[in-house]
């Protein structure tokens, strides 16, 4: 491609970027001017609406006008003005894992995150079809009303366990899990404040709450507590929200200090641990581990059950008030058929070969430093990433981030792009999921296509 088309293809990638912009700061829609509340006649001669009124109107019941479409629609629009192809869901075949299949072809696979290979491992597989011939597929019901199996209450406990406390109560979606607990525990006389890399769950419960929102710069603890210095007088009950490892950066709060801060201002600290658990402390019991803090010094601890632990569905555990309030109140689990009995028993599983196998924790480390110290050898930059099962490489474009990533695909190799909107622009980038069943070969593979590819070279 000559210079002339590049500059085109550049100049045109930030009109539509401005154009995305505006987009997606009209999240609610522009309301026309011909509309006034349910009821209320259509201005216009006779209290009938004008030509063009109507045709507004016409245009608020159809989805292709909500911003979300344009949004989509936008994107689509930059991929193809710069001729790149999608590299998103793409079929693949066979259990998600160090290797892939797609097509006829096997890849080296950076895009799951079974931190310690036991979703398809035998045991848990077994596990979980013992489960379906004893309790079927569903659990057909909310728990609350006809759902419950012993094998949920056996998970629950087990994870109760992994973090000293009273009890646990688990959910069938992680996403779900902190939208509803949050919007169930805070109201409009109360506080969330988080961390401004907080996953969008966690933004999401906040506004169902009701409650007010504010962030604090990432992992930056003296700027919550200066925060909360200034604020915490203003609001009945106060939330600090962080993650214990973090999705996109694979980097980790400083535990204690956050600790210490939510305890001087009387509020609840809610530790997200999704990335976490199975991943940091020796034997994999998360970010409480790594840092030897009590389970009992933080208030919600909310994890999932799709990464490490071979299932799908998200917990919270903690003290018996909080379960007890969850269990009886909380719309997410009320409201919504049980944990199919066959996840709960892979995630079980899982959890009882976490703690029986601490040399696939320790495993997953060693690829991970692996992957850190070899990217830094060849000049990428992996940003804040402690190299915990979590390593951006950070493109500095959107358009660099997909052409990395398929040109990555084509060497066997697969992994994802982040970018715009979000990431920022300048931070695209390639996000690579380490696992325990990763091999050093694989990350040797990686790392030397990502060299040539950095580099131009075919």
């Amino acid at each position: 491609m000559g210079l002339g088309q590049q500059l085109r293809q550049q100049l045109a990638a930030k009109a539509l970027k401005r154009q995305l912009d505006r987009v997606s700061n009209d999240v609610g829609g522009v309301v026309p001017a011909v509309y006034e509340a349910p009821g209320s006649p259509v201005p216009g001669a006779g209290g009938r609406a004008s030509a063009s009124g109507a045709a507004d109107l016409a245009a608020m019941c159809r989805f292709d006008t909500m911003p979300g479409y344009q949004q989509v629609a936008i994107l689509r629009q930059m991929r193809e003005q710069l001729r790149i192809e999608s590299p998103f869901f793409r079929v693949h075949d066979g259990v998600a894992g160090a290797t892939t299949q797609i097509g006829d072809k096997t890849y080296v696979n950076f895009a799951n995150y079974n931190y310690l290979g036991f979703s398809g491992s035998a045991e848990v597989s077994a596990r979980a079809k013992a489960a379906i011939d004893q309790f079927g597929t569903s659990a057909s019901a909310s728990r609350m009303v006809a759902g419950e199996r012993p094998v949920h209450a056996a998970l629950e406990r087990a994870l109760a366990g992994l973090y000293g406390v009273d009890d646990c109560v688990a959910f069938v979606s992680g996403h779900a899990t902190n939208v509803t607990v949050i919007g169930a525990l805070f109201c409009p006389a109360d506080l969330v404040v988080h961390d401004a890399l907080a996953h969008n769950s966690v933004v999401q419960g906040a506004q169902l709450s009701g409650a007010k929102r504010l962030t604090f710069p990432h992992n930056d603890w003296q700027a919550l507590d200066e925060l909360l210095t200034r604020v915490r007088g203003d609001y009945r009950r106060v939330l600090i929200a962080i993650e214990g490892l973090y999705s996109m950066d694979g980097d980790y709060p400083q535990l204690d200090r956050f600790i210490e801060i939510k305890r001087r201002h009387a509020a609840f600290l809610m530790v997200d641990e999704a990335h976490s658990l199975g991943v940091l402390g020796a034997t994999g019991r998360g970010v409480r581990e790594h840092f030897g803090i009590d389970g009992r010094d933080v208030d919600i601890w909310m994890g999932t059950l799709s990464k490490t632990l071979g299932g799908c569905g998200g917990f919270i555990a903690g003290e018996q008030a909080l379960i007890d309030i969850l269990r009886h109140l909380a719309p997410g689990f009320m409201y919504s058929v049980g944990l199919a009995p066959a996840l709960a028993a892979a995630s079980l599983a899982s959890i009882e070969g976490m703690l029986a196998e601490p040399q696939r924790v320790a495993q997953l480390r060693e690829r991970g430093r692996q992957f850190l110290d070899e990217a830094a050898g060849i000049g990428l930059n992996t940003g804040t990433s402690a190299g915990y099962a979590v390593i951006p490489v950070i493109t500095g474009s959107s358009r660099k981030a997909v052409e990395w990533s398929n040109a990555l695909f084509e060497r066997g190799i697969n992994v994802q792009p982040i970018f715009y909107p979000a990431v920022e622009e300048k931070l695209a980038r390639l996000r690579f999921f380490i696992c325990s069943t990763h091999t050093s070969d694989h990350v040797h593979a990686a790392i030397d296509a990502l060299a040539r590819v950095a580099a131009g070279k075919p």
